[in-house]
């Protein structure tokens, strides 16, 4: 809830204009004097300041009022205040709007003026507020990166800054990683990232994706075997574990590999040893293994199509990477990125891939691009040359909708807003005082 420091020596006035501001879910401070104002100011933050000219009954030159504003200037420059007196002086005025006050109302006020200036006001505090936080958030984050080996990962989005942290933070220990998130979201890039800042950095990574095989040769895969083990096999071969002994083993598509491959996998974890197909002599490696998943691996093990115990053998820590509309600052850049260095992007066809939701996230922005590219006629790529479909409008905003967002929507909408309470509001096509009110029922937390 925001709040509003009264700083008038009526206390008519501070009743007054406590009580409209309480009628709009704002709370409100009071303070006497300009010392109490000024010592209010220096307890605790608020939004915005509404003081009188005047404090001495004698007194109707507005001095004191312009000595408090000036103090309040220089040690809260970002802070807006209203000037409210019941006597108007124009020169004065001027002058101060002139040197940063945000209005100067006289008396007897105008509830309804007063309150559009107020929200404005409120709106604008809150979003300089939250956008410096946001800021401050995104340099710790940035900070935090320095020094790592990202692999070239393209990023700009707060929430992808967080998840690299993340991996770069797990990427020292030995335990195993589950990376989760959508297919194409980028998950691979994100093991090349762990291993290049582990302990065996300088060791093999070595991937297979367990979806792409056949189930009567994962385990061949996996372990390697002797010739003639199976059909085909006329020279031994080695498995993925045996290359990636001393380094990184990355196992993409996890949940589709087979129950009999799930038990020799978790045996493998559990011992560092293993046997080829076909062979009776044990092995022994040491393998850091990251899986990968795209699927709801908990439901998989109610139906019976996964390890319970695997499950929390690979999920020591998990990392999960956002869908590409999840984080929608990475957009432009990678879209720049996956361009050829003679083609460029209008600032429609920009506009129409930040409206596009993509379900196939960064793969299908990469495929679209690329074709995009080598269709359009000229170097200036348009929207007619992405071959996006049209951007379906948000039903319930255009049919005046009146049902409260849910948690879901609310946490997506600010996730998209960067937390900045104005943008995900309007989204949302709610005021921010209702978005407020929405936000303590739901007991949602605001960074």
């Amino acid at each position: 809830m925001p709040t509003i420091l009264v700083i008038d020596d009526n206390p008519a006035v501070a009743t007054a204009l406590e009580t409209l501001f309480s009628l709009h879910d704002i709370d409100t401070r009071i303070a006497s004097s300009p010392e109490q104002g000024l010592a209010a100011l220096a307890q605790s933050p608020v939004d915005l300041v509404v003081q009188d000219m005047n404090f001495d009954t004698d007194t109707t030159s507005g001095e004191e009022g312009e000595a408090l504003f000036r103090d309040i200037r220089a040690r809260h420059p970002d802070l807006p205040v209203i000037l409210l007196t019941a006597w108007t002086h124009l020169e004065s005025a001027v002058e101060l709007v002139k040197a940063g006050a945000a209005d100067y109302l006289a008396k007897p006020w105008d509830d309804r003026k007063l309150m559009v200036t107020v929200n404005n006001l409120l709106e604008l505090s809150q979003t300089r507020q939250q956008l410096a936080r946001r800021d401050a958030g995104e340099r710790r984050r940035r900070a935090a990166l320095d020094g790592y080996d990202l692999r070239g990962f393209i990023h700009a989005d707060p929430l992808t800054e967080s998840t690299l942290g993340l991996a770069c933070q797990v990427a020292r220990s030995d335990l195993p990683v589950l990376i989760t998130g959508p297919n194409g979201s980028g998950k691979e890039k994100l093991a090349e990232i762990v291993h290049a800042n582990s302990a065996v950095r300088n060791g093999p990574f070595v991937a297979l994706n367990c979806g792409a095989l056949p189930a009567d040769l994962i385990e061949a895969e996996l372990f390697g075997a002797e010739a003639g083990a199976y059909t085909g096999a006329s020279r031994a071969r080695e498995g993925k574990f045996e290359a990636a002994d001393g380094g990184t083993l990355f196992l993409d598509e996890i949940g589709t590999l087979p129950l009999a491959g799930q038990i020799k996998l978790l045996r493998v974890l559990e011992t560092g040893r293993f046997q080829r197909l076909g062979s009776n002599r044990e092995r022994a490696v040491k393998v850091r293994v990251l899986s990968a998943t795209n699927a709801d691996l908990p439901t998989l093990i109610v139906a019976g199509q996964f390890r319970e115990d695997l499950f929390y053998r690979l999920n020591a820590i998990e990392v999960r990477l956002p869908a590409l509309a999840q984080r929608p600052d990475d957009i432009l850049p990678l879209a720049r990125h996956f361009m050829p260095p003679e083609k460029s992007l209008e600032p429609s066809a920009e506009l129409a891939l930040l409206a596009h939701r993509w379900p196939g996230n960064v793969r299908e922005l990469r495929n679209t691009i690329q074709r995009a590219a080598l269709l359009a006629r000229s170097a200036r790529i348009g929207v007619d040359d992405l071959g996006l479909p049209a951007a379906i409008p948000q039903t319930s905003a255009l049919a005046g909708d009146t049902a409260e967002p849910d948690r879901l929507a609310i946490e997506a909408a600010l996730a998209r807003a960067g937390g900045i309470l104005a943008q995900a509001a309007h989204e949302l096509g709610m005021s921010r005082q209702a978005l407020y009110r929405r936000l303590e029922r739901l007991g949602i937390k605001r960074d």
